[in-house]
């Protein structure tokens, strides 16, 4: 399944107002891992920047007067995200200011049916708690320290980390397809179990299984290898 973990900067908070994008960060995830690819790009707002706005992010009406205009970059971000569901933090937020901008260039809109919002996750998971980034990233021990303002493909960074977390983290792929016991506990706690498309050959010999287990049998029941390993049968 392929992903994309978006995330947006603007002028304001109502693109009906006449707030605009100034910048969007966005990473690949396929089957929840992050592929290496990435879309980020500065867009000029074609207005001046409220100083409000200019607190959250540092990006100045200076700066952002040689970016390009959003329809000079549509075509890339609409290939990028094409056929992937965007995973966005208060996604509400973030598509309506992107979709606002895909009707200023006769696109038509992405469909919330394509979205997935971390923060109602996260509100589900821990209702009560503070569900913003920084406190999302606080409890789930995530770096945010280079976080001294919002940048769009920093938090697409830190959200892709928060994510992975909010549907129960890497844990699933660490165990043993053989365990039946700690796969059950995997599947119930950290969420589905990722395994290989093509398992890898073993590389054990049918000599060494046979001389590890008659180093167990040595060891009596009680050994800890059979929490993992069947027992042999009575002889």
């Amino acid at each position: 399944m392929r992903e994309i973990i978006l995330d947006t900067e603007t002028t304001g908070l109502d693109p009906l107002r006449g707030d605009r994008l100034v910048e969007i960060g966005g990473i690949e995830l396929v089957n929840q891992y992050p592929t290496g690819r990435t879309f980020h790009v500065y867009i000029n707002p074609e207005r001046d920047m409220p100083e409000e706005a200019f607190r959250v992010h540092g990006l100045s009406a200076e700066f952002l007067r040689e970016k390009p205009v959003f329809a000079q970059v549509v075509e890339d971000f609409v290939s990028f995200a094409e056929g992937a569901r965007l995973v966005i933090h208060n996604a509400s937020f973030d598509m309506g200011f992107i979709n606002a901008e895909l009707k200023r260039t006769g696109r038509e809109p992405i469909s919330m049916d394509r979205v997935l919002d971390t923060l109602a996750m996260a509100r589900r998971k821990f209702p009560g708690a503070a569900a913003s980034l920084d406190a999302l990233c606080s409890r789930f021990g995530i770096d945010n320290s280079k976080r001294t303002k919002h940048g769009a493909l920093l938090d697409a960074e830190l959200l892709a980390e928060v994510y992975i977390e909010l549907i129960g983290g890497r844990q699933g792929s660490l165990v043993l397809a053989d365990s039946r016991r700690s796969a059950t506990r995997t599947a119930t706690e950290h969420g589905p179990i990722r395994q290989r498309e093509q398992p890898l050959a073993s590389r054990l010999s049918p000599d060494a299984v046979a001389r590890h287990a008659a180093f167990i049998a040595e060891m009596g029941e009680k050994a800890i290898w059979y929490d993992t390993l069947p027992k042999p049968e009575p002889g």
